[in-house]
């Protein structure tokens, strides 16, 4: 059994909206939305290269890298941190593009982001802490504010 349970995959699958954190040269953070995450295998996570030069170019520099995905409704998701490979030639590159491809990923891909995942933790909103909230609470609120924000557009 690999270390992403069967919660963790639905969510990354579900939200495919990843929050990637890597190192740049100086030292300092660089956080960078990445659209096309999922779930490679029981182990890995994976995103596109489509348009991420600075992400990629501190992946090759430092592969240490953290990603986040969160369901912004019910405010609950997970951090998984581990080491990343870039791939963008070969065999298990060819596997993954033709994978890519048949979840609808239709974009110039560059290359590909295999990160192996090493430790993966709950990520769970403040929200909770008010006792006695439950999840349809959370959710509930959340989605009455998005709904909010469709109708100020």
């Amino acid at each position: 059994m690999g270390i992403l349970t069967e919660d963790m995959k639905r969510v990354v699958n579900q939200q495919r909206l990843g929050f990637v954190a890597t190192v740049c040269p100086d030292g300092t953070p660089n956080l960078s939305p990445k659209g096309t995450t999922t779930v490679w295998d029981d182990d890995h996570l994976m995103f596109a290269d489509i348009c991420s030069p600075g992400t990629v170019a501190n992946l090759r520099a430092n592969a240490a890298v953290e990603i986040n995905v969160v369901d912004p409704i019910v405010r609950k998701g997970f951090r998984f941190k581990g080491t990343a490979t870039v791939l963008t030639d070969g065999r298990r590159y060819d596997e993954m593009l033709a994978f890519l491809r048949a979840r609808g990923v239709s974009a110039l891909i560059r290359g590909i982001v295999l990160v192996r995942v090493e430790r993966a933790e709950p990520l769970i909103s403040p929200a909770y802490d008010v006792p006695g909230v439950t999840e349809a609470q959370v959710r509930a609120r959340w989605r009455g504010h998005f709904d909010s924000l469709d109708q100020q557009r």
